[in-house]
C-alpha cells in the first residue's frame, strides 16, 4: 500500500522560508515532485526530481526553491527561500512509480502573509 506522508507547510511572512518533505512507503520511485494549487487556479508544476538527481523548476521559483531527496529514506524535500505572496497555495507531492503510476500526497498549506 502506498503512503505519502507531507508536512512543514505552514504560515511565514513574506521574504520568509519553510521547508516543505514528503515521506514516501509501499513503492518503487522513478521520480516525485511538488506541486501547488492557489484558490480559483489549476494545479501546477513546482519542481520535479528524478532518482538520478536531474531536476526540473517552473520559472516562477527558479533561484528561490530547491527541491532535493533522501533516496534511502524516501523523503523529498522542498526548500522554500524569499517567499512571495504569490507562493500561497496548497503543496502537494507527487510521486511517478517505476512500474508507471503516480500517487499524490494529501496537500500542505503554505501562507505567505504581508
Amino acid at each position: 500500500q502506498v503512503q505519502l506522508v507531507e508536512s512543514g507547510g505552514g504560515l511565514v511572512q513574506n521574504g520568509g522560508s519553510l521547508r516543505l518533505s514528503c515521506a514516501a512507503s509501499g513503492i518503487s520511485i522513478s521520480s516525485m515532485g511538488w506541486y501547488r494549487q492557489a484558490p480559483g487556479k489549476q494545479r501546477e508544476l513546482v519542481a520535479t526530481i528524478t532518482t538520478g538527481g536531474s531536476t526540473n523548476y517552473a520559472d516562477s521559483v527558479k533561484g528561490r526553491f530547491t527541491i532535493s531527496t533522501n533516496n534511502a529514506k524516501n523523503t523529498m524535500y522542498l526548500e522554500m527561500n524569499s517567499l512571495k505572496l504569490e507562493d500561497t497555495a496548497v503543496y502537494y507531492c507527487k510521486v511517478v512509480a517505476v512500474a508507471g503510476y503516480s500517487r499524490w500526497g494529501q496537500g500542505t498549506q503554505v501562507t505567505v502573509s504581508s
